[in-house]
């Protein structure tokens, strides 16, 4: 095999593995099947090189990761207020968010990317911010329990 034909496979793989990422939407609401102040869908699996685009469907909202919550040497995000957001997964592995002014409410919502690699790592640590939740305490224990 030549470096010319090597280059051209190779070229060609990239731009089918491109080609086959998904586009997701997370709606951020004030009200839904899990209660009030919900990410819909809660739990969202998606591969590695998808996007996920995050909607204020209802006024206040935001989406942010949270920085011990998201793979190691992931980018995260941090949506401004009521507007559009998009992230482009670049790790295997959970990711937890939240909506800022609503975090305490327990505004959480986690993207599953391929396997769930640290999800002991975030299991421990969603435990102390669980912990700062004034309602809905068990959402986010109960939407990481959700995960195999």
């Amino acid at each position: 095999m030549n470096i010319k034909t090597l280059s051209a496979g190779l070229a060609l793989a990239v731009c089918a593995n491109f080609a086959s990422a998904a586009n997701h939407t997370v709606m951020m609401k004030n009200s839904g099947p899990d209660g009030s102040m919900v990410f819909e869908p809660a739990i969202l699996n998606v591969e590695v090189g998808d996007t996920v685009t995050f909607q204020p469907t209802d006024p206040g909202h935001n989406s942010e990761s949270i920085s011990n919550l998201i793979p190691a040497g992931s980018t995260g995000w941090k949506g401004k207020m009521m507007k559009e957001v998009s992230f482009t997964v670049d790790k295997e592995g959970v990711y937890v968010y939240k909506c800022r002014p609503h975090a305490m409410m327990a505004m959480m919502g986690v993207v599953v990317a391929g396997k769930p690699t640290n999800l002991e790592e975030v299991k421990t640590n969603a435990a102390e911010l669980s912990a700062t939740f004034v309602m809905n305490k068990d959402r986010l224990t109960n939407y990481l329990n959700q995960i195999k």
